[in-house]
């Protein structure tokens, strides 16, 4: 009987703890227990892109940048990726519908598998051509794009293009 008490006690101490995940739990003015706070420790130069990624992490739980694996910053206005590189765990990144040109800060981004580009501004795809991980590429709606030769971005299993590049 005392063995099932305890094992009561336990259990809604367990779950009392777990449903206080964003707060400090204290008994007698002692913290038992305080949450990993979120990631904050970055730092990006586009004010779209940083609320974009504060929205992520904070919706995800991100404590730390290597959790990170998935960003969806579509029709946020971004401008501008310098300081996304420091997100090197990034496999899915959706950027469709902003205002990017430049992609230099991309080709650090060496775990991308996805990346969705469609309707902004890019000109130069040549900062692509040294991911190698990447499986699906759109750059459609890219008007102004250059047009990669056909070798550039073969490894690529889904590359969908520009009007004016097919």
């Amino acid at each position: 009987m005392i063995h099932r008490i305890y094992l009561l006690c336990a259990a809604v101490m367990f779950l009392a703890l777990a449903g206080c995940q964003g707060y400090d739990v204290t008994i007698n003015e002692r913290v038992v227990y305080s949450p990993v706070p979120l990631l904050k420790d970055f730092e990006v130069t586009d004010p779209a892109l940083q609320a974009c990624l504060e929205a992520t992490i904070e919706h995800q739980v991100i404590t730390r940048i290597g959790q990170l694996t998935s960003l969806n910053c579509s029709n946020a206005g971004i401008t501008d990726l310098a300081g996304l590189a420091a997100f090197e765990a990034l496999g899915v990144l959706r950027l469709s519908s902003n205002k990017i040109r430049n992609l230099v800060e991309l080709q650090k981004l060496v775990s991308l598998r996805e990346l969705y580009l469609d309707d902004n501004v890019v000109v130069d795809p040549v900062p692509l051509y040294s991911l190698r991980a990447l499986e699906t590429l759109d750059l459609t709606a890219n008007a102004t794009l250059q047009c990669p030769r056909n070798d550039e971005l073969r490894k690529v299993a889904s590359v969908a293009l520009p009007q004016h590049c097919r």
